[in-house]
């Protein structure tokens, strides 16, 4: 009785090493599924290969080595980190730090505007109505020319 507890408990444990695994692995025929959720005769006997594989005592490490080293790195899911694919990790960093970079360029710009730093000052002095219609004049900024954004072109 104890016996077969045992047996029925370390199946569990290869099923469900076997499931991690296969949920990991692509499809080769499918391309857009993992092994566990194809039908087709490739997932079959990798998922077959997978359990054989863990029976035999091998890592999880080890087995995905072997399906690396058989099918190529496409065949996993998650990618290793290399110089192939360091464009790929790092792209959204990238576009992150660039993005936030911008921002903080056009926040630098809107608190270094001249005119609207030179505005700011004039608005508390008494000046006549003469003097302050000259000073707007010359302190407010040009108009733009229909010059748009790049982004709302």
């Amino acid at each position: 009785m104890q016996k077969d507890e045992d047996t029925v408990r370390q199946e569990r444990v290869v099923e469900a090493r076997a499931r991690n695994i296969s949920h990991n692995v692509r499809c080769t025929e499918c391309g857009s599924q993992s092994i566990e959720d194809s039908q087709a005769d490739v997932a079959i006997l990798l998922r077959k290969l997978i359990r054989d594989e863990i029976r035999a005592g091998k890592s999880d490490k080890d087995i995905y080595k072997k399906l690396e080293d058989d099918f190529g790195e496409t065949v996993l899911y998650a990618p290793k980190f290399d110089l192939q694919t360091a464009a790929l990790w790092l792209s959204p960093v990238l576009i992150a730090a660039a993005a936030g970079g911008l921002w903080a360029y056009q926040k630098h710009r809107q608190r270094t505007n001249v005119h609207i730093m030179a505005l700011n000052l004039v608005r508390g002095v008494p000046l006549t109505p003469k003097e302050k219609e000259t000073m707007l004049d010359v302190l407010t900024p040009p108009p733009s020319e229909n010059i748009t954004p790049w982004w709302r072109r």
